[in-house]
């Protein structure tokens, strides 16, 4: 599997904005509060404020930190194969453990009697 990271400079630069967009949030509400605006406008301020320390906590990882977190991954398609395979064998061995032996039904392992003939298979 391959991933596609972010560049450091970009992910740097978009820690910036968001610092800026933080700035800009405390700016706002301040300014909606001091000239007594309308409940809204001191909350689009906050907003903006929340917004932005959840961006840069993100792009600050990203420029700086050793575990960068991936913007697409890549699966090759022998990989592909292998993890479809593995989840149907998963999914076989969970919903199936065998069949009714009177009238050929799949039953899960826990089932004492088959759910379409009634019959006990235990």
């Amino acid at each position: 599997m391959k991933q596609v990271k972010p560049g450091r400079v970009p992910s740097l630069m978009e820690f910036i904005g968001s610092i800026i967009a933080i700035l800009f949030g405390i700016f706002w509400t301040i300014g909606a509060i001091s000239l007594e605006a309308p409940f809204v406008f001191p909350l689009f301020g906050f907003v903006f404020i929340i917004a932005g320390i959840g961006m840069a906590v993100y792009h600050y990882n990203n420029a700086f930190g050793k575990r960068r977190i991936s913007e697409y991954d890549i699966i090759d398609t022998s990989e592909e194969d292998e993890t479809i395979k593995q989840i149907r064998d998963e999914k076989d061995d969970v919903e199936t453990a065998g069949y009714c032996p009177y009238c050929g039904n799949p039953v899960k392992e826990v089932f004492l009697f088959c759910p379409k003939c009634g019959r006990r298979i235990k």
